[in-house]
């Protein structure tokens, strides 16, 4: 064989890819990486606040009496207490989503860039602003 025919031996061609060994729980490492985990894990539960919501809306466009049985199913405790943890979970995913907002959204005013701060801070202006536009309408009664 000479040196220009291609060996048939595959296993000698192919170069030896680098696969470093990573551990399952490499996330627990630092800090900040359980943080990240928290937040891809926290749309899990933004996920079961649109089936929950999707859910009740086919109670009341059923009727009553299926209302009624969704209310007695969300009052059981299992229920209660995974919403509960669903709006821990929301609500560092609605923070989260408003701190990255500066790294997404450049504004520059008069050829100079925006402040983060001030770009997050509008934001949370905002979420407070619906967030009492919301309780305004639900509970004035």
């Amino acid at each position: 064989m000479s040196a220009t025919t291609p060996s048939t031996d595959e296993s000698t061609d192919q170069p030896q890819w680098y696969h470093a060994k990573v551990s399952t729980w490499w996330w627990l490492e630092k800090p900040s990486y359980v943080l990240f985990i928290l937040r891809e894990l926290s749309s899990v539960f933004v996920a079961w606040t649109v089936v929950f919501l999707l859910l009740a809306v086919r109670a009341v466009g059923e009727g009553d009496g299926a209302y009624r049985d969704f209310l007695d199913w969300a009052a059981t405790p299992w229920v209660v207490v995974l919403n509960l943890v669903t709006l821990v979970f929301v609500l560092y995913h609605a923070v989260t989503w408003i701190n990255l907002t500066p790294s997404a959204v450049v504004v520059k005013l008069r050829g100079r860039r925006v402040p983060a701060a001030a770009i997050a801070g509008q934001a949370y202006v905002g979420w407070v602003v619906v967030t009492a536009f919301v309780a305004w309408l639900l509970l004035r009664g």
